[in-house]
């Protein structure tokens, strides 16, 4: 697919850009979906399986449930992937970790190494702390903003509980989890209506660059492209 503009001065936001740029523009249709709703409905299934566990909806299922969390860390990898191939930093940084930590989180519940839940505990809490720098930097995206502020105290209260072994911490984190869930299952729901229908369904809060990218014009995915990582000469 091949796009000309007409010649011209041209700006958006108070920013001017050279239009003979969108001139020289031509657009590769590449074949991929958003592979968002597919991260979240990761996230949202994980959560739900370790939030049972942690509720003790489970009894003496600490192994099976890391046998079935597993696939969580294949499915969110490839999310990743895809993310940083669609030039979303954030959606892949993000998605990148969680596929570690349920990596780690699995084998740690399946092999039960020595010291394996106090290791557990500081990997929370350190991923904690980076969905909290997360959020900080994703307002304009509401919903990974909203996935990741129900993410902080999820993983902040199971590290506390795998540091101390207080049992009701555990069930505190359980509920959290639970909530974790369907924050992020109506976030791939309403995504992928957005996705088949081609127009926003249920609200999800985009705002700033976020919205624009959606409901923009050629000129404001144009802006400021020569700064793109994949277009300027280092990262």
């Amino acid at each position: 697919m091949t796009t000309n503009d007409s010649p011209g001065k041209g700006s958006s936001g108070g920013r001017h850009f050279e239009a003979d740029l969108r001139g020289m523009t031509r657009i590769n249709l590449r074949p991929i979906a958003s592979p968002m709703p597919l991260g979240f409905y990761t996230v949202g299934i994980a959560s739900v399986m370790v939030g049972c566990f942690q509720l003790g909806v489970f009894e003496d299922g600490r192994r099976a449930v890391g046998l079935a969390i597993l696939p969580a860390f294949v499915l969110q990898l490839v999310v990743a992937v895809f993310a940083l191939g669609a030039r979303d930093v954030l959606a892949a940084t993000l998605m990148a970790c969680f596929s570690g930590l349920w990596l780690a989180s699995s084998l740690v519940l399946v092999l039960e190494p020595p010291g394996g839940t106090e290791v557990l505990g500081v990997l929370n809490g350190t991923f904690a702390a980076f969905a909290l720098m997360m959020a900080a930097v994703a307002g304009r995206k509401r919903a990974l903003w909203l996935v990741l502020c129900t993410a902080v105290p999820r993983f902040g209260v199971a590290a506390l509980a795998n540091l101390t072994g207080a049992a009701w911490l555990g069930r505190v984190s359980g509920g959290l989890g639970l909530l974790l869930a369907a924050v992020a299952l109506y976030t791939a729901f309403a995504l992928m209506l957005e996705d088949m229908r081609g127009e926003q369904v249920l609200p999800i809060g985009r705002s700033g660059p976020a919205h624009h990218a959606v409901v923009g014009d050629l000129a404001v995915q144009l802006r400021d492209l020569e700064r793109q990582a994949g277009v300027r000469r280092t990262l």
